[in-house]
């Protein structure tokens, strides 16, 4: 059963005057360079969500771009990935760890995930209420694969919206397992994210 992957390049780019897919990174569109990550890596048949040329129409919200996505994959396909646009440093090797965890086939999905360094507090307010112990978070990347059944059923019972598509499958009753994920894998959310992205892009390549 193929690997099918999920491009996300739907977003509007408020924060940064224009579409979010004609934001370059090194002269590559971002999308473009989340697109060769991931067939490098292992995704056999890639779909891109947005406003683009050839690409599936994205909706308001991010589970209705996914929805949209996962809509025009075939029914043969046994897994997918799902993969932020606005993180262009993901690298074939992470694709890949994803990937291979998948298919041991124990877990419904299977997410990169980054230690938490900053110290957490909760607060009401202007106040600090409780400081919160890390010891047991992570920060979630992408791409997050899973069994394609398993989340095209967590879509279609969800209510409201969700940050990431794990949670959907979490909140249906699925096992999510984890890998490491790349500390460099940032998410370009703001337009300062571009120039952070740019000197690590300028490190790996020399």
């Amino acid at each position: 059963m193929p690997i099918w992957g999920l491009l996300l390049a739907a977003g509007q780019g408020t924060r940064f005057g224009r579409q979010k897919h004609d934001i370059e990174l090194g002269g590559v569109p971002l999308w473009r360079q989340s697109e060769r990550a991931l067939l490098d890596g292992g995704v056999e048949r890639l779909v891109v969500v947005g406003d683009l040329d050839g690409a599936v129409p994205g909706g308001d919200r991010r589970r209705d771009s996914v929805a949209s996505g996962l809509a025009v994959i075939s029914d043969h396909a046994g897994f997918v990935l799902i993969h932020d646009a606005a993180r262009p440093l993901v690298t074939a090797d992470l694709v890949r760890a994803v990937i291979d965890r998948l298919l041991v086939g124990d877990v419904a999905g299977v997410v990169p995930v980054v230690p938490v360094r900053d110290t957490l507090k909760r607060v009401a307010g202007e106040f600090v209420v409780e400081t919160v112990d890390r010891a047991d978070l992570v920060a979630v990347q992408t791409p997050q694969g899973f069994n394609l059944k398993t989340l095209r059923a967590a879509h279609a019972v969800a209510g409201g919206d969700a940050t990431d598509d794990a949670s959907m499958v979490e909140a249906a009753g699925g096992t999510i397992a984890i890998v490491d994920g790349d500390p460099a894998n940032l998410k370009v959310t703001y337009p300062e994210d571009l120039a952070v992205a740019e000197a690590l892009r300028s490190g790996r390549h020399g």
